[in-house]
């Protein structure tokens, strides 16, 4: 298989499901071997049948992101095997509780922190020398609206992609000189997911887009041409094409 990232080595985690699992297929399609990253060996193997399909490779790893020390031991193998990560997705994510922040109970607020904030931490401090390490390291994360435009009940969640926003566009200003990688953001927006539906139940989801429409997004942001740096894409304004000049 050829494509625009013929050759390049991808992991994405959340790898199994919605925009994870239509990313992993957009970047089979364009050659680039997958690390799929999600926590049910059998999800995995389904979507190893799915990028066999469309001619693809991937390697399946099992994991439960919240195992720090398991990240590094990735970082390792990965290392041994290829000396590169030339993609990193970060895309797997949790919702948490719609509640009053009074309301939210610790262990859920330390997992929110845990699995999209610090799960991320720990994916850049274990890929770094990686994606440094690859012709262009592409790494690319995803957010939400409410990061930025805070909504009452929202506020767990949103703290942690915040966080994340700020971490993100942090290391992209840290790799900006004297390296070819480059970081950025993408905000989905309402996109067709199990996420979605439990934040929004009473949505009609036939009327957002899908998993499949927006992962050729992440694709021209994983490719050498994209150079863009500490940016968060919003995929509405990247349909209506005010994103000219970074594409």
């Amino acid at each position: 298989m050829t494509g625009t990232l013929d050759g390049k080595i991808a992991l994405v985690t959340g790898a199994t499901r919605g925009i994870g699992a239509g990313v992993v297929q957009a970047l089979a399609r364009e050659g680039a071997h997958i690390i799929m990253v999600g926590r049910t060996t059998g999800a995995l193997e389904d979507m190893d049948d799915a990028v066999k399909e469309l001619g693809g490779t991937a390697t399946l790893v099992p994991m439960d992101l919240t195992d720090f020390a398991a990240i590094d031991n990735l970082g390792g193998h990965i290392a041994k095997q290829w000396g590169k990560l030339d993609i990193l997705i970060g895309n797997a994510g949790i919702l948490g509780p719609i509640s009053p922040i009074g309301h939210i109970p610790p262990k859920e607020w330390d997992q929110l922190m845990a699995i999209n904030v610090t799960a991320n931490y720990r994916l850049l401090r274990s890929f770094d020398a990686l994606l440094k390490a690859a012709d262009a390291g592409r790494a690319t994360f995803v957010t939400s609206t409410v990061a930025e435009q805070c909504r009452a009940y929202w506020g767990g969640y949103a703290t942690t992609k915040a966080a994340l926003n700020c971490m993100v566009k942090t290391y992209a200003l840290e790799v900006a000189n004297n390296t070819n990688v480059r970081a950025n953001i993408i905000n989905p927006g309402p996109i067709r997911t199990s996420m979605r539906a439990a934040a929004m139940p009473g949505e009609d989801p036939d009327i957002l887009d899908t998993p499949a429409d927006i992962a050729p997004l992440f694709v021209k942001m994983s490719e050498e041409i994209f150079t863009a740096n500490g940016e968060i894409i919003s995929y509405a304004d990247y349909k209506a094409g005010k994103y000219e000049e970074l594409f």
